[in-house]
């Protein structure tokens, strides 16, 4: 948060990749194991549960951008406040996109692996 909010520069971009490759094999694998264990005890309603599982990630976000907020900006009136937390609502959105759409999509991969190899005489 620091590097978006307090003006430093972040100039490692090949780390942010292998950062953001590293978050999405972790909500697939998260994601694959809560579809699996759902599916042990035969519920089938496993698409929209497979997406908040990940997608809750960006609820944890904004709650951080919050504390971030009241514990190390010093931001003085409304205005600079309701532009801070616009922004960062807006980019938690579009990490619960992102989080929530790799766990769906993991999570349809994995169920069409394990029952396209159940044999049906």
């Amino acid at each position: 948060m620091s590097a978006l909010w307090l003006h430093q520069l972040y100039y490692i971009m090949g780390f942010l990749l292998a950062v953001v490759a590293i978050l999405g094999a972790t909500c697939a694998q998260v994601s694959c194991v809560m579809c699996y264990l759902q599916l042990c005890v035969e519920d089938h309603r496993w698409w929209w549960k497979s997406f908040f599982n990940c997608a809750s990630a960006g609820l944890y976000l904004f709650l951080y951008s919050i504390w971030f907020l009241a514990s190390k900006l010093e931001l003085v009136g409304i205005l600079p406040v309701m532009v801070y937390l616009t922004y960062m609502s807006m980019i938690s959105l579009a990490f619960s996109l992102f989080c929530g759409t790799v766990g769906y999509l993991s999570c349809f991969w994995f169920t069409r692996r394990i029952y396209g190899a159940v044999k049906v005489d």
